[in-house]
């Protein structure tokens, strides 16, 4: 969090969340809510969906049994949804596509006996993040809106050669891969592009090249300094008691 200079980069006021826009090969869990119990029990699985809804609003496993009640994007960008058929959701956020399924159930169920107003909660699986170079894995983005400085806490944090001048973020955007640099030191990160992490990023560290040696606190230094001293003392005491032993000897002779 330091202040641009000439070595430090300044980016511009260009924080804008928007909200993720689903895209082909996305897969997404759709929980029904309604006070008819065979409804609820028709769309969730009854007790297993319930399960299911809980374990992924914690950003939990679900235990093998996600390709069972999630629903996968095709390469045309639909879900196949029970009783409703092909709905059209890429490039829709999670809350358009449970407004669409809010309408479309209610025009289908509606004429049913025991019918009640029905609503929707769509969320997306598998909301990952990778981090390759120094360190390298795959993590959850287990809140909506999840910083940089998350992610990087939730991988380790950045190691003591890590380059944080050039950190390379590859995204997804408009079907396209996009490959981004910046500072991960420059304060106004909070304001840019790059301050929220999105599915599917890509978070690039590399090694400083040729550092082999370096003092990075306070506390690093001291005993950096203390053992130079310490060493200096010893060497000293080695040749001082040398000079004193030639000293003698010459006095002897």
């Amino acid at each position: 969090m330091q202040e641009p200079d000439k070595e430090i980069p300044s980016y511009d006021d260009t924080l804008s969340y928007v909200d993720y826009r689903l895209r082909i090969g996305d897969r997404i869990y759709i929980y029904v809510y309604s006070l008819d119990e065979k409804i609820s029990k028709m769309y969730n699985s009854g007790q297993s969906g319930s399960n299911l809804k809980q374990q992924v609003q914690r950003g939990g496993s679900t235990n093998g049994t996600t390709d069972l009640y999630t629903y996968l994007i095709d390469d045309e960008g639909d879900i196949t949804f029970p009783t409703v058929g092909k709905i059209h959701v890429k490039d829709m956020t999670t809350r358009e596509v449970a407004h669409l399924m809010e309408d479309t159930l209610s025009s289908t169920l509606q004429g049913l006996p025991g019918y009640s107003t029905i609503s929707a909660e769509v969320n997306v699986l598998m909301r990952t993040f990778s981090v390759i170079g120094m360190q390298s894995g795959r993590y959850n983005i287990t809140k909506e809106k999840m910083t940089i400085f998350e992610a990087l806490a939730a991988a380790g944090d950045i190691q003591e050669f890590g380059d944080r001048a050039q950190v390379k973020l590859v995204r997804e955007i408009n079907g396209k891969t996009v490959i981004k640099t910046f500072d991960v030191r420059s304060k106004d990160i909070v304001n840019s592009e790059f301050y929220y992490i999105e599915p599917n990023d890509i978070l690039y560290i590399r090694k400083i090249n040729g550092q082999a040696f370096g003092i990075n606190s306070a506390s690093t230094g001291l005993a950096v300094v203390a053992s130079t001293l310490s060493f200096g003392v010893f060497v000293y005491t080695i040749v001082q008691t040398g000079i004193n032993h030639v000293k003698k000897y010459k006095e002897k002779q």
